[in-house]
């Protein structure tokens, strides 16, 4: 039905300047897609974007982890993670294109992005635990592989994994913001950046298309894993 409606605009418009068809944007992507420069950009944004976005989970994840158990550790952080969630991804595109070379600002970005949600969510699955299962894996002496997997892993999962999943198309919007206003060079941000700079409107929309799918597809890839791993440790004995 969108596919429609956005033909049927694109139509009364009649200025591809302005805004393309949806069959004006595929053809683009299909001419797009044959040539190695395309799979190449792909690739480059691809690794640095699930770069940043798998060190933003792993740190934000130890961080909550810490900051659970020592409250000096907690206060300590709170002022970085309120300060990370409240400045503009602009403001800190600018800054690291001060500090680093723009090749890899969208691992810093996407990493940015990701750490204060991680960390968040994080924390609050491992406030969550039920104090009584606690209470009663101590009485049972209930060994800490297990007291791990079924008390915390199945309480904290759910956290975890909206926070992955709220993560993962933020992560692929601040590494693209990233590409387009630090302009690496073979990055699909360089491309968004020459469409516009061009007025090149069927790449543009080509190449967010690119963009939509590479989330979806990527956040899809890792939910199914984390589903995957979870049904695994459940049934682990």
């Amino acid at each position: 039905m969108w596919l429609l409606i956005w033909q049927a605009v694109g139509t009364m418009i009649g200025k591809d300047i302005l805004l393309v068809t949806p069959a004006v944007a595929f053809l683009r992507l299909i001419q797009l897609s044959v040539t190695a420069e395309f799979w190449a950009s792909i690739f480059f944004s691809l690794t640095r974007i699930g770069l940043g976005f798998s060190a933003g989970v792993v740190v934000g994840v130890l961080f909550a982890y810490f900051s659970f158990y020592h409250q000096r550790v907690r206060e300590f952080l709170e002022p970085m993670m309120q300060t990370i969630r409240s400045v503009p991804v602009a403001s800190f595109i600018i800054l690291a294109l001060i500090w680093f070379s723009s090749k890899n600002l969208s691992v810093l970005i996407s990493f940015l992005m990701v750490l204060p949600i991680m960390y968040q969510n994080t924390l609050a699955g491992m406030e969550s635990a039920d104090p009584l299962l606690k209470e009663m894996a101590s009485v049972f002496e209930v060994p800490a592989s297990r007291y791990l997997r079924y008390i915390y892993v199945a309480q904290l999962m759910p956290f975890v994994r909206a926070g992955v999943s709220v993560s993962l198309g933020l992560s692929w919007k601040a590494g693209v913001a990233a590409e387009v206003i630090g302009v690496p060079s073979r990055s699909i941000g360089e491309h968004l950046q020459h469409a516009k700079i061009y007025l090149d409107t069927p790449s543009l929309f080509a190449w967010t298309i690119v963009i939509v799918g590479l989330s979806v597809l990527f956040e899809k890839s890792v939910l199914a894993l984390m589903d995957f791993l979870a049904e695994k440790a459940r049934v682990m004995r």
